[in-house]
């Protein structure tokens, strides 16, 4: 058995799957419909293997090399988890909690209209930019996946099989939770629950963006 291969499958999970901006975008659109949820799970696994490739290529190096690029990348990736964030916040706030939110006469209040659902194509975008605009991830995967690739063995087929093996934990994992967020749709989406639960994602895809922000900032 390939010891290496079954570290870098542990930690590759671990990474995968710790909560942070990927995973609040995919609760959050997956509270949309399951649809928007899936399109955005395959997004940000579109992002990993982007992040993957150029780490295979050498690319990263030169990421990690300039730092004006570097910095260009982290104001780019802190700015659009802000923005995410800000409309997640905007959606929860201006979401009634209850039917006594509704207006006197009983007709519904202006925010308790339906919005607009998720396409499929938004959704995407949406999951790609959020893991691909992470400048984390290159610096990442250049030191991670050198680190298991054995003596004497080629890089490259080494590299593209640890690439794979992120993206296919990736394609596991995100799926699965819009799936679940789905599943518990019926619960998750009761007004009060979808507006907390709005809110958190909300909060931290901003508290995120914000650090990411500070980073460049104070470097």
């Amino acid at each position: 058995m390939d010891g290496q291969l079954t570290a870098f499958t542990a930690v590759a999970a671990g990474m995968v799957t710790m909560p942070g901006a990927d995973f609040a975008v995919v609760v959050r659109n997956a509270l949309d419909s399951r649809r928007a949820g899936v399109a955005t799970a395959f997004g940000v696994a579109g992002g990993l293997l982007v992040h993957t490739a150029l780490a295979v290529a050498g690319l990263a190096a030169v990421l990690v090399a300039v730092p004006a690029l570097f910095g260009a990348v982290q104001l780019l990736g802190g700015g659009y988890l802000l923005y995410l964030g800000a409309r997640a916040l905007i959606g929860a706030f201006h979401r009634p909690a209850s039917p006594s939110d509704a207006a006197a006469d009983g007709t519904p209040a202006e925010a308790d209209q339906p919005a607009a659902p998720l396409g499929t194509a938004r959704s995407l975008r949406q999951g790609f930019l959020a893991n691909a605009l992470n400048p984390k991830a290159p610096v990442l995967f250049l030191s991670l996946l050198p680190q298991f690739v054995p003596a004497g063995q080629p890089a490259l087929p080494r590299t593209l099989l640890l690439a794979a093996v992120v993206v296919a934990m990736a394609l596991v994992w995100f799926p699965a939770v819009a799936l679940l967020v789905d599943r518990l749709g019926t619960w998750l989406r009761r007004p009060r629950v979808a507006r907390a639960l709005q809110a958190t994602t909300g909060a931290l895809l901003t508290v995120l963006g914000g650090v990411l922000l500070a980073e460049v900032v104070l470097a």
